[in-house]
């Protein structure tokens, strides 16, 4: 009886290639690979020195142009920096966010993102970490939060409004706490790149601003809420926080709408 199944050995060789060409790795990114490894396992730690560059090359068995292009894929990745010279060389360095925010800046300004896109990005985000913040909160996360308002409070001048670069600094840094604080890495990531990217960006447009006559009320404001998510967050009112602080964010947006036109200003990390 006829079958017309088909049997492998029936089907015609084919001429054509299986797959794609594989690129072998060069061996500066198989060092930068193998440093990298250790640096992210915390083998190699902030601040620690690699061996010199004499005792590199002869534990890789490699020339110095290959070990400094290993380097310089490093120092791109914010991993290490290299200081030339006789006393010179590498030092592992910790990857700052803002090379995060950098990258992602570069995607959302590819795509057209407006900065209150961003921003309600961030209210959906950082409110959620208040919340965990005030779930887990300790005696050092109230302290670093009361200290700051303190600060605040310290750099005011004779009109009650604070210098405009000190009040930036410090407000950075109050959202930087709650983020940093809320016990969620991927979390805190996240609210962090989106705060540098606003940050970045709105920078030169909201200093020029900071002279007007309403800041000084924009800063009491600014204030008090800060006093009050501190409270909720000590009173552990994780629900009380998060709504809290996503009304301070809307609030805020609002604010920096009626000086930069946020829907109509795409992401610009690089003006």
């Amino acid at each position: 009886m006829a079958t017309n199944r088909l049997r492998i050995a029936d089907t015609p060789a084919s001429s054509e290639p299986i797959g794609t060409s594989i690129r072998a790795p060069k061996t500066a990114e198989l060092i930068s690979s193998h440093l990298r490894r250790q640096i992210v396992r915390g083998e190699l730690k902030p601040q620690d020195a690699l061996p010199s560059e004499a005792q590199l090359m002869v534990q890789f068995g490699v020339s110095r142009p290959t070990l400094r292009e290993a380097f310089r894929i490093l120092e791109t990745e914010n991993l290490i920096t290299v200081r030339r010279g006789a006393r010179g060389g590498a030092q592992v360095t910790w990857p700052d966010i803002s090379v995060a925010a950098r990258y992602v800046g570069v995607l959302l300004q590819i795509q057209g993102t407006t900065i209150e896109d961003v921003s309600i990005a961030r209210t959906v985000t950082e409110p959620a970490c208040a919340a965990l913040l005030a779930q887990r909160r300790t005696a050092d996360d109230l302290a670093d939060l009361r200290g700051v308002v303190a600060d605040l409070l310290a750099g005011t001048g004779s009109g009650g409004v604070p210098d405009p670069v000190g009040w930036t600094r410090l407000s950075y840094r109050f959202h930087e706490l709650v983020a940093q604080r809320c016990g969620n890495n991927t979390l805190a990531i996240q609210v962090a790149v989106l705060q540098d990217i606003v940050a970045t960006h709105l920078e030169t447009s909201i200093s020029g601003n900071l002279s007007e006559p309403t800041q000084p009320r924009q800063f009491r404001l600014m204030l008090r809420s800060y006093v009050k998510l501190t409270d909720l967050i000590e009173a552990k009112d994780s629900d009380g926080a998060e709504r809290h602080w996503r009304a301070h964010l809307e609030a805020a947006a609002k604010s920096m709408s009626r000086m930069v036109p946020l829907d109509r200003q795409v992401v610009d990390l690089f003006s």
